[in-house]
């Protein structure tokens, strides 16, 4: 008789939620080359990322958007035409099968016919805000919601969320406003109606149902890519995106210099909200986990590293609630990646605080030799040639970055190559392939 999942530890949850991704169910191989290779795959990250000494260390490439280019195309090429999305990132795969351990095509490739559709406010991209040859899109930090709307946020976010931050972040919905408070609809269905009494709410959900469609056009594609790699040996690695509480109300609600001065202003409003989000997103990501049986997820993080608060206010504001999103995914056998956007020299002693094997940290700048030391023994850790060296950078130099990360942070295992940040604009396709090289040479265990 199988245990109740509540009574599985967390060891036990984690393993159970590995198997479809070790023993994938209904996946016909192009060839026995392909099968070896994702055994072989799977097993390698699976050791790194558990602190453990696999054959050799695994690579990530920082490829961004950079298929898109080695096929000929741009951004905003890819953002609008799914098909050259899905080519571009087929001929990429094919050309480096080699050369890669990992791979899921064109990172971050948005639908801008959606984006489009609901005229989107938060973002800037090619051809919409950005010039017609920019490499990404833009966020467009600001204030969405005022300092004097924080006790509306707490008391109801879901409703705030509804009726008064999509209406201000995308055209689309500004009509929603005009719906009554959600829960105002218990036992009184006819109030759900009548807001669409109003021509603008019905051409509002037009719009929504138009982008949906879209949106829906474009994941045929992406699964179609999706198979062909699976097929041709390639792990895909199913999770959800997290972020830390913190960082969603500084980011997607009051902005950079908003939650800055909040901080001094409305330390204790500011950290009621802290626990609101903290409990909603774990709620919502371990639901997203489990609907997709999946068994990871990655958070970047933005303001957390040195330079943006000070030690004290790391301290008080933004640990203690990452942290406990982080305890909570892993006691349900969730594997977590954690991508240090900036330095975070300054945080290491923190981020060994995790039982062993459960927690991956990539770094963009921080000091790896340093980070190795302080939490290698607990955390796999990933990174980080940077984005310039890439770009800029001969082949030579880049191998040369790699044997010397390889040296100083694989020992013991537990590390993954990777970069600091993805590096789109690389001129040469071959500094991407002597990741791989550096590898196999200086990466044997």
């Amino acid at each position: 008789m199988e245990k109740p999942w509540s009574d599985l530890t967390k060891e036990e949850k984690r393993e159970q939620r590995l198997q479809d991704y070790i023993h994938p169910v209904g996946v016909k191989f192009r060839d026995a080359k392909a099968e070896k290779l994702y055994h072989e795959r799977v097993k390698r990250q699976l050791a790194a990322s558990m602190c453990e000494k696999p054959d050799r260390v695994p690579v990530s490439l920082p490829l961004g958007g950079y298929p898109a280019y080695y096929s000929g195309y741009n951004f905003k090429k890819i953002m609008y035409d799914y098909k050259a999305a899905r080519e571009a990132s087929s001929k990429f795969m094919w050309d480096f099968y080699e050369d890669m351990d990992s791979y899921g095509g064109i990172g971050l490739a948005f639908s801008g016919k959606v984006f489009d559709i609901l005229d989107y406010h938060q973002y800037s991209w090619p051809g919409h805000g950005l010039g017609d040859d920019a490499t990404t899109y833009q966020y467009n930090e600001k204030q969405y919601m005022s300092p004097d709307e924080y006790d509306r946020f707490i008391d109801d976010p879901g409703d705030f969320g509804f009726r008064v931050l999509t209406p201000r972040t995308v055209g689309a919905a500004e009509p929603w406003q005009h719906f009554p408070h959600m829960t105002n609809i218990n036992g009184m269905p006819l109030v759900a109606v009548y807001p669409f009494i109003r021509p603008d709410v019905r051409e509002s959900f037009k719009k929504f149902i138009a982008a949906g469609e879209e949106l829906e056009r474009q994941q045929a594609e992406n699964m179609v890519f999706a198979k062909e790699c699976l097929e041709a040996g390639f792990p895909m690695g199913r999770g959800g995106m997290g972020s830390a509480p913190f960082d969603l109300i500084a980011d997607n609600l009051r902005g950079t210099s908003g939650i800055a001065i909040d901080m001094f202003r409305k330390p204790e409003k500011l950290l009621e909200a802290i626990e609101v989000v903290t409990k909603i997103h774990i709620a919502r990501l371990i639901e997203g986990v489990n609907a997709m049986n999946g068994f990871q997820v990655s958070f970047p993080l933005h303001k957390g590293d040195d330079v943006f608060m000070s030690r004290p206010q790391f301290e008080k504001f933004y640990w203690p609630s990452l942290k406990r999103v982080v305890d909570a995914l892993i006691e349900e056998g969730i594997m977590v990646s954690l991508f240090a956007e900036g330095r975070h020299n300054q945080r290491l002693d923190y981020y060994g605080d995790f039982p062993k094997g459960w927690v991956t940290w990539m770094f963009d700048r921080t000091d790896m030799a340093k980070a190795k030391k302080a939490v290698g023994d607990k955390c796999c850790i990933s990174g980080n040639v940077p984005a310039s060296l890439m770009i800029a950078g001969t082949p030579q130099q880049v191998k040369d970055c790699c044997r010397q990360l390889i040296e100083d942070c694989a020992p013991g295992g537990g590390y993954v190559l990777a970069g600091g940040c993805s590096a789109t604009e690389t001129k040469n396709p071959e500094n991407f392939r002597v990741f791989m090289q550096a590898a196999k040479e200086y990466g044997m265990y």
